[in-house]
């Protein structure tokens, strides 16, 4: 019995599937926990069975498998011993090309027992293997309570229960709150373990943007085949959606009673992600028609994507589900802003982001939950969290995956109307951060931060620029009053951006110039009567607009302002910027601590590729514009070229020398310089004269929008992030630690 939770291994010969006494010892009805078998099983041992003794960790498996599938909830140790075995063992099969198909295999002589006709329809181990797990999520009396007086104890009752009555947590589809029950919460925890493991097979393949990406294990989990998909989902939903993690308002209460609801939210947040890990841009998504059905899922559509998680995801259509989604999600992501007098005493959650990923994942695969979400100012209760992770974890290496997705929800949402008017609301919250104190709106506090980023955040966030101020343009029509604070950061950036070395040091960064000029333009031309601190800003600091108007052209003039910046590489200056003091109780974003782990990130598409431009007509509505419009709108009106048409002349008009290193020329700076658009002084005077600018300014250009649009790149960045933030997520056991990924290089910063 000692030997029993060692592996097979090194037996010279392969052990006969038939010796059960041998292969029983493995899951003996030995009470032992996920950490004992990561302890029991050490690494090494598994990789040398792989390599010496192959035909045993097949029978282990198939074993495990099989023996799991039959145990069926009648022997609780047995199914979490082979749980564990399993969530020990697979990433060793899949970290090993060779061993990757086996589980997708039917193994030869499985139906023995019965004869060697049942190999005919036997199904895959992986298949068997996923069934089994969701069955087991739904078994009374070991994941949920059972609705009858005596106990199920065959196979046959638990394949015939409706799971649908067994779901976990009250909510969308749902109004039952079942007790709640630590052994089934633990229980649940184990299996959506394994779950999470088997589907982590996608982080053993190296990246690569043309892959459709479809996870065979995620893809079969969430196929008509599994009957409880409905259920599960709902599940899950439900169980992240409904957690409270304040501990009934009671101070330090979360010291007293251990909370084991928080690591099942955690698993139920992960598992959710990754079976929703679909690249909407290969696929239809369902229309919106407004229509509403009786049911929680919305029948009207056409069918979805085969993915029923997704599918499911994409037509939840009632009110008061979306309501309980959002509130859900804006509870827990404000979770960590929650500052009271006590230091410590209410808990802090720490799946922040992939509350993100999941509310992305909302607002992408169901465009009428993005307008729910923008129809009342509980938009606010998402962005004023965003801000403040992004606030924070401006100066840390180990967080650039969390600026990311925070700016990406914002680029999603800024293409909406809805979201630049509801920024105009007054922002009273008080949450502790280290950004200047100002009375305004919450468009006042989004500036600001930005400009925070931009102006002390590290080096690497710089390919977020353009993200950041596209958003600013987006807004800008709609923003009624910016506060002085807000309108001298906007000034403070156009002059850091507008310096010669910053604008003659890389190929595009003449592009941020633009988005902040298409800004004044939006609120001068829309916004004027409110906005007096914007203009005064713009005429204290005329002599910025009056650089760039003269801008030098010629070679020795570029070659000077290079020179210039080789000797101060300050990334962008913070004077002239009158940093105010920092609210009360806030603390400075620190850096992360050194050794801290992070993953890498694949690139992300530049902003010509995230986004799509529209134009908004008259009533509203928008229309895509095509490159051929483009050219007629930019005559006559302030709207500028596009970058990802400028990109490709400019390219053109720079030389790139041998060394491959990009340099300025005199023709590239011409060509864009030209459509700066900047109007002589004289009219400026004049209009202070008369204090109006009727007469002074064109015909209010069409307001252009920059929607963020899907595709395979961004598809592709979501996947390695978050299972960078999964693999990271979970040390105790460390599931993945020390096996051989390919999705992203860990690394120490």
């Amino acid at each position: 019995e000692g030997e029993a939770d060692s592996l097979p291994n090194r037996e010279p010969d392969p052990v006969e599937a038939t010796d059960d006494a041998f292969w029983d010892q493995f899951w003996a009805d030995t009470a032992t926990s996920v950490q004992d078998v990561f302890a029991l099983v050490p690494a090494a041992e598994i990789r040398a069975v792989r390599e010496e003794s192959p035909s045993n960790l097949a029978t282990l498996c198939y074993k495990v498998t099989v023996v799991w599938a039959l145990g069926g909830c009648s022997r609780e140790r047995l199914v979490l011993n082979c749980s564990r075995l399993l969530t020990r063992v697979l990433p060793y099969i899949f970290e090993d090309p060779d061993w990757r198909g086996f589980f997708w295999s039917t193994v030869p002589g499985a139906g023995r027992a019965g004869g060697e006709e049942e190999d005919e329809n036997a199904r895959p181990l992986a298949e068997s293997l996923l069934l089994a797990i969701a069955d087991l999520l739904f078994c009374p009396d070991f994941t949920v309570q059972s609705h009858r007086r005596s106990t199920v104890d065959s196979a046959e009752d638990v394949h015939s229960l409706d799971s649908c009555e067994y779901i976990w947590e009250a909510g969308v589809g749902f109004a039952h709150s079942p007790q709640p029950n630590y052994i089934h919460d633990v229980n649940r925890m184990e299996l959506l373990k394994l779950l999470l493991t088997c589907f982590s097979e996608a982080m053993y393949l190296p990246p690569a943007p043309d892959s459709g990406g479809t996870n065979p294990w995620v893809q079969f989990f969430c196929s008509t085949e599994n009957r409880h998909a409905l259920p599960l989902f709902t599940s899950l939903l439900n169980t992240v959606c409904a957690y409270d993690p304040v501990g009934y308002g009671i101070p330090y209460n979360h010291l007293l009673f251990s909370d084991y609801r928080e690591p099942l939210v955690e698993e139920a947040a992960q598992v959710l992600i990754v079976t929703l890990d679909h690249d909407s841009a290969t696929s239809t998504s369902p229309t919106v028609d407004g229509t509403t059905t009786g049911t929680a899922m919305d029948d009207t559509d056409p069918p979805g994507p085969e993915n029923l998680f997704v599918n499911y995801l994409s037509r939840i259509h009632r009110e008061e589900d979306f309501q309980f989604i959002l509130k859900g999600i804006a509870r827990l992501l404000s979770n960590p802003l929650l500052q009271t007098y006590l230091p410590n005493s209410t808990k802090k959650i720490q799946f922040h982001q992939e509350l993100l990923v999941l509310f992305w994942k909302l607002c992408d695969f169901n465009k009428k939950f993005l307008f729910f979400v923008l129809k009342s100012s509980d938009v606010l209760d998402i962005l004023v969290p965003i801000l403040y992770f992004l606030n924070d974890a401006r100066a840390d290496h180990s967080r650039v995956g969390l600026m990311h997705i925070g700016v990406f929800i914002l680029l999603l949402l800024s293409g909406e109307r809805n979201f630049g008017v509801r920024l105009n609301k007054p922002y009273s919250v008080r949450v502790p951060m280290d950004i200047p104190v100002f009375t305004g709106t919450h468009a006042d506090l989004l500036i600001v931060v930005f400009h925070k980023i931009i102006t002390s955040g590290h080096q690497r966030l710089q390919p977020l620029f353009d993200c950041l101020l596209t958003i600013v343009v987006n807004v800008s029509p709609y923003l009624k009053s910016l506060s002085m604070v807000a309108a001298n950061k906007l000034l403070h950036l156009l002059e850091a951006f507008s310096t010669t070395w910053f604008l003659f040091s890389a190929a595009q960064n003449h592009h941020l110039v633009f988005f902040l000029l298409e800004a004044f333009n939006n609120i001068i031309q829309y916004q004027f009567d409110g906005n007096s601190n914007l203009v005064y800003a713009i005429i204290r600091k005329r002599s910025v607009f009056h650089q760039l108007a003269n801008l030098p052209t010629d070679p020795p003039a570029i070659h000077k302002a290079l020179q210039r910046r080789r000797r101060a590489p300050e990334p962008l200056s913070r004077t002239g910027s009158q940093e105010g003091a920092s609210m009360e109780g806030s603390r400075p974003a620190a850096p992360a601590e050194p050794g801290t782990l992070k993953t890498s990130l694949v690139a992300t598409p530049g902003i010509d590729k995230l986004t799509e431009k529209s134009q908004v007509s008259e009533d509203g509505t928008l229309r895509s514009l095509e490159p051929t419009s483009q050219q007629s709108l930019s005559d006559g009106s302030p709207a500028m070229e596009e970058p990802d048409q400028a990109w490709r002349e400019q390219r053109r008009l720079s030389s790139a020398s041998a060394s491959g290193q990009w340099s300025p020329t005199s023709e590239w700076v011409l060509s864009w310089k030209s459509k700066l658009g900047l109007t002589d002084e004289s009219e400026i005077l004049r209009f202070l004269q008369h204090g109006t600018l009727v007469g002074l300014l064109p015909v209010p250009h069409p307001i252009l929008i920059r929607k963020y649009q899907a595709n395979s790149g961004t598809a592709m960045w979501f996947r390695t992030y978050m299972w960078g933030v999964i693999y990271l997520r979970n040390v105790d056991p460390p599931v993945w630690y020390d096996t051989d990924v390919k999705l992203f290089e860990i690394q120490r910063v």
